[in-house]
């Protein structure tokens, strides 16, 4: 009984110092390293946001000289994650006795788009984690030798995939806007026959222009704060036993 109530004092004790070892500090915050973490996590939020929130529909006014010389638009509407081959045209009725519904843009372009998004929400996630370690565990981070580590191997690799997802989605952006352009009217079937198709319009993609200027943002900002992490590590700084043991070997001044 006496030995279950002091392995009980002691997990509680240990469980204590844990939760004791919490003390807020916004410092790190003031400095490059937590300062260049809050522009990250804002970043990340701007680069999901601008590119996972977006709808929008392309236009193509039809006309059929031949059985009416009225004119009607059918309208294909599309968004996140763009997979366009499945984005069918509307119409009212059987515009020029033609079954819209079973016409659709050309492409899938939801691989680039949900590798982009997804790994800025994962990103976004990490930051937090980062922050609340820096404003929250201070000496814990400091006085270790594997998180700074940890934090510097996930700075390069986050960098080095930013480059990539926003790389390939800028590319498949470019085909997006293409594919939903006025070289629809060249794709289309019924446009190829009897049927008469102007196109229209577009939705702007401004927003979808912002996500890949956030992702080359995300990209600098990552790899600039990669320096201030690697500082944080032991392959920059020496531990403290071997700063104190160099400090403590140094040969005394001549004349002691």
């Amino acid at each position: 009984m006496a030995s279950s109530l002091y392995v009980l004092r002691q997990w509680i004790n240990r469980l204590g110092q844990r939760m004791s070892a919490f003390q807020l500090n916004l410092v790190p915050l003031k400095e490059p390293l937590g300062f260049i973490k809050v522009l990250e996590w804002i970043a990340a939020i701007f680069s999901f946001a601008t590119c996972g929130g977006f709808k929008g529909k392309t236009e193509i006014l039809v006309s059929c000289p031949k059985l009416s010389k009225e004119n009607k638009t059918v309208i294909a509407a599309f968004g996140y994650p763009f997979r366009l081959n499945q984005a069918s045209f509307q119409s009212s009725s059987n515009v020029c006795d033609t079954v819209w519904n079973s016409h659709v843009l050309v492409g899938d372009y939801s691989s680039s788009a949900q590798f982009y998004v997804t790994f800025a929400v994962f990103v976004f996630l990490y930051c937090i984690a980062a922050l609340l370690l820096y404003v929250g565990y201070t000496n814990l981070y400091r006085d270790s030798r594997k998180l700074p580590m940890i934090d510097f191997v996930v700075t390069v690799i986050a960098t080095f995939l930013w480059l990539v997802s926003t790389s390939a989605w800028a590319k498949a952006l470019t085909d997006i806007k293409v594919a939903t352009g006025p070289k629809i009217v060249q794709e289309l079937l019924p446009c190829k026959q009897q049927v008469q198709c102007h196109f229209v319009s577009v939705t702007s993609m401004g927003s979808l222009n912002v996500s890949v200027i956030f992702g080359f943002l995300n990209m600098i900002l990552w790899g600039g704060n990669a320096w201030f992490v690697y500082k944080e590590t032991s392959l920059h700084s020496p531990s403290n036993p071997s700063a104190s043991h160099g400090q403590g070997g140094a040969a005394p001044p001549p004349g002691i």
